[in-house]
């Protein structure tokens, strides 16, 4: 796999598919092209170069789809123009919406591979879900003043997502909600809401806490404007999950015994971040990881109770340490100031036992407070930072197509760069301030963290580079068999009834998929789909970072070359996850989900 030559220039031209004036052509398009890209990730399927066309075969349905090439890429994320079917020996063909598209690919991967065809025709469905729903988002934006932009700049980058993840072929599939819940719950749309809050008797309150502290005094504080009745505790929810949570036999039987009250929606509103499920209010203390089991993409987002356990002995563990040790989170403040982690420091629920309630909730650190940030405080997702944008409704270009392009633009205005070059420092800067932290972070202690887009924020400085990184969510911890007696003596029973200790080789192929391909990877692409600069060059700079990292960290020899020496790297499939219908969130952390083998652009450059 060899870096394409660069052109020099976009793939965005006049026409671009994503421009056009109906938000449901552009949907359709921004759909279809995810799709397709997922599924020649996941079948090997080879691109030809730009101005090419792309010829997917389809046995099992007997139909070719002929797709314009409007931009290769080394890491894959392709730019494709509209698919047609071909009908005739001469190439003959018609338009092809993501309807046909989705059920051919679909059709292709379930028979093809023996399976069971329902979980296929309900992949089909979330797709087409999932266009709809994207088309939504983009009348409404478009509609927007120009100008528009959310509270914050935090929450700008959080409500970004308007297309979804740029290799799942249901990005914005969302079940089990009416349009009108979901304008107000979803941050594409702008939304906020008041959080639903229940009364519970103290002794049907569970839950704990970093430093030992019950939960109930912070919930309180959060829950200023509700109607508690004396001597019973504050428990939130989202409004959704209410009332899908008193459905359940267990929390029924707490409503039945009076021990859980419904008081309804009240309180200042929160705004759904980019996982739809984790709400922040700029005032408020902490950020709230609601239950949610509406089905998102592949999975219920329901918080499980061992997961949030796993946050609380996470945020232990950072703050633990032995005589003559510094323990993790100390260590980062030392070494890597501009680096920090969001801890879900406690978390809540209501009933007694292992049973789920619908009602657990996990409370997160809120360092992104105020109307406005400056310095390091204003962290931006990186998901939202690359996200793309499409064009204002009349089929002209955006002026910018993401974030990540405005920020590109002032540091070479700034500094005096080229865009090329701009983005060559950018990526620097960033695998500075966030890769080489997590790296040294499984190097020196064994922990591994899951830093895809959407985990990770990065605050930006007045020219537009990386100042600061940050990673979120507890449900990402994995430590190394071979340091879970350091971590022992640091925080004793550390993996006494969570599942954290894992195979060092598991944990490494867990890191290199989740930084490597997921964020660095898909950074370089994103670089190169919006005509900032050559992959090639790119793969370079993040190449020759990680080679002087490896001659500095012994303990990383194993996730580093992997990274860099290996020729596939293990990739997790979202196209076969979703027809295979799994919930990633459910069962053994091995099998959730469809892993596939990758070609490493990284083993075939050098600096």
């Amino acid at each position: 796999m060899n870096p394409e030559p660069w052109t020099g220039g976009p793939p965005w031209t006049a026409g671009d598919p994503l421009d056009h004036p109906d938000p449901l052509r552009a949907a359709d398009a921004a759909a279809t092209e995810r799709l397709l890209r997922a599924y020649v990730r996941e079948t090997g399927t080879d691109v030809p170069d730009a101005g090419r066309s792309l010829h997917v075969v389809l046995p099992t349905s007997g139909l070719t789809l002929r797709v314009p090439v409007r931009y290769r890429s080394a890491t894959g994320w392709h730019r494709f123009g509209e698919a047609r079917v071909v009908v005739s020996e001469r190439g003959g063909s018609l338009p092809a919406d993501v309807a046909l598209v989705a059920a051919a690919l679909v059709r292709e991967a379930v028979l093809g591979r023996g399976r069971p065809p329902q979980p296929g025709a309900d992949a089909v469905g979330r797709v087409l879900d999932s266009a709809r729903r994207t088309a939504g988002h983009l009348a409404r934006r478009r509609a927007e003043p120009p100008g528009t932009a959310g509270p914050t700049p935090f929450l700008d980058a959080e409500q970004a997502l308007l297309l979804g993840h740029p290799f799942h072929p249901a990005p914005k599939s969302r079940e089990g909600a009416s349009d009108a819940e979901l304008a107000a719950y979803s941050p594409e749309s702008r939304g906020s809401f008041p959080l639903y809050w229940f009364a519970a008797h103290p002794d049907a309150v569970v839950g704990g806490s970093a430093d030992g502290r019950p939960p109930a005094g912070l919930l309180r504080s959060l829950a200023a404007g509700v109607d508690v009745p004396g001597g019973m505790v504050p428990v939130p929810a989202h409004p959704w999950q209410a009332r899908e949570a008193a459905g359940r036999p267990e929390t029924a039987a707490l409503l039945d015994a009076g021990l859980l009250r419904p008081l309804g929606q009240a309180g200042p509103a929160w705004h759904p971040t980019s996982s739809v499920r984790t709400v922040h209010r700029p005032d408020a203390a902490v950020m709230l990881k609601l239950s949610l089991g509406m089905r998102i993409t592949n999975s219920r987002r329901n918080n499980l109770r061992g997961e949030l356990r796993l946050g609380v002995r996470a945020a232990r563990l950072l703050a633990a340490s032995a005589p003559g040790r510094p323990g993790p989170g100390a260590w980062l403040r030392a070494e890597h100031p501009e680096f920090g982690i969001l801890r879900d420091f406690a978390w809540v629920s209501v009933g007694a036992g292992d049973a789920e309630t619908g009602l657990e909730t996990a409370i997160r650190d809120n360092p992104f407070r105020g109307s406005s940030h400056g310095g390091t405080g204003d962290a931006l997702c990186v998901a939202g930072l690359t996200a793309e944008r499409t064009g204002p409704g009349d089929g002209s270009p955006p002026p910018h197509r993401a974030l990540l392009c405005e920020a590109v633009e002032r540091a070479a205005r700034a500094h005096g760069l080229s865009p090329a070059e701009a983005s060559a420092r950018w990526l620097a800067r960033y695998l500075d301030v966030l890769a080489v932290p997590l790296i040294r972070l499984r190097a020196r202690y064994g922990i591994g963290l899951e830093p895809h887009h959407q985990n990770t924020l990065v605050a930006l400085g007045r020219d537009g580079l990386p100042v600061a990184g940050r990673y979120r969510d507890s449900q990402g911890y994995y430590a190394a068999a071979s340091r879970a007696a350091e971590l022992d003596r640091l925080l004793p029973g550390v993996a006494e009834g969570v599942e954290l200790v894992f195979d060092d080789a598991f944990v490494d192929e867990r890191v290199a998929y989740y930084l490597g391909i997921g964020n660095l990877l898909g950074l370089v692409g994103a670089f190169g789909a919006y005509g900032l600069a050559d992959e090639g060059t790119l793969l370079r700079v993040v190449r020759g970072a990680l080679e002087r990292l490896r001659a500095a960290e012994p303990g990383a020899k194993g996730l580093l070359g992997l990274l860099l020496d290996a020729p596939v790297l293990r990739c997790k499939g979202n196209f076969l996850t979703c027809v295979d219908g799994l919930d990633e969130l459910v069962g053994d952390v091995r099998t959730q989900s469809v892993y596939i083998d990758l070609p490493n652009p990284l083993a075939e450059v050098r600096p």
